[in-house]
């Protein structure tokens, strides 16, 4: 017999089926994990939930032999291997690999902005870009240098700081060859070449091409006003 949910008119094939969807109008959440208290309207939902308690992944790639705790997340990883990108922006053309990318990069033409800081009130259309900037508040720095121990907000900086231990310099000037170890460095110093001076003293109206020099030379009218 089929039955139908009055709601939304969607038919079910099962008693159970119908029961279960109805939990989305009612909000009834009937499962609970013992862990930590939270809700759930399914059962299934819930056993996937636990295994972030147990840290089960019972789901393996073959081809690099990591693990994730759901199939749907081995079946996403996949997609870096094949290189298979389902998700489409009409707008813009880019293609991505997981769903929750492509939801978010859609919030960049839609100006979408749904995680919301309490603190100060600044919005964001990225999930990872509200955790980033919670730390400023919380003074969270997660990433640590295993080098000199100095510790970092988000992992692009550490990244970047840890070119200063292999002494790498990725970033080059197409003017002159000479590199840098951070793309703002190499921004600063292409300034020489286009002669662009954002930096102005406002006693004297001097300009730099660098913040650091400005400071330096706004200690002259200091040193003349004593």
């Amino acid at each position: 017999m089929i039955m139908s949910w009055i709601m939304c008119c969607i038919f079910f094939t099962t008693f159970n089926s119908l029961q279960i969807h109805q939990r989305l109008h009612t909000g009834e959440k009937a499962y609970h994990c013992l862990q930590c208290g939270k809700s759930f309207s399914r059962s299934g939902t819930l056993s996937r939930h636990q295994q972030t308690h147990t840290g089960e992944k019972p789901y393996h790639c073959l081809q690099c032999g990591k693990s994730f705790s759901r199939s749907s997340l081995l079946s996403e990883h996949q997609r870096i291997h094949t290189g298979e990108k389902p998700y489409h922006c009409t707008q813009c053309g880019k293609s991505f690999t997981r769903l929750k990318d492509f939801r978010e990069h859609q919030r960049i033409h839609t100006g979408e902005k749904p995680y919301h800081c309490l603190q100060c009130g600044k919005s964001f259309s990225r999930s990872k870009d509200f955790r980033m900037h919670q730390r400023i508040h919380t003074g969270e720095k997660p990433y640590h240098c295993s080098q000199c121990g100095k510790s970092f907000s988000c992992l692009t900086n550490l990244s970047v700081h840890q070119l200063i231990h292999t002494g790498e310099k990725p970033h080059h000037c197409s003017q002159c060859g000479k590199s840098f170890s951070r793309s703002s460095l190499l921004s600063e110093h292409q300034r020489i070449h286009t002669e662009v001076k954002p930096y102005h003293c406002v006693p004297c109206g001097k300009g730099f091409t660098r913040f650091g020099n400005l400071k330096r030379h706004q200690r002259k009218h200091t040193e003349v006003s004593l």
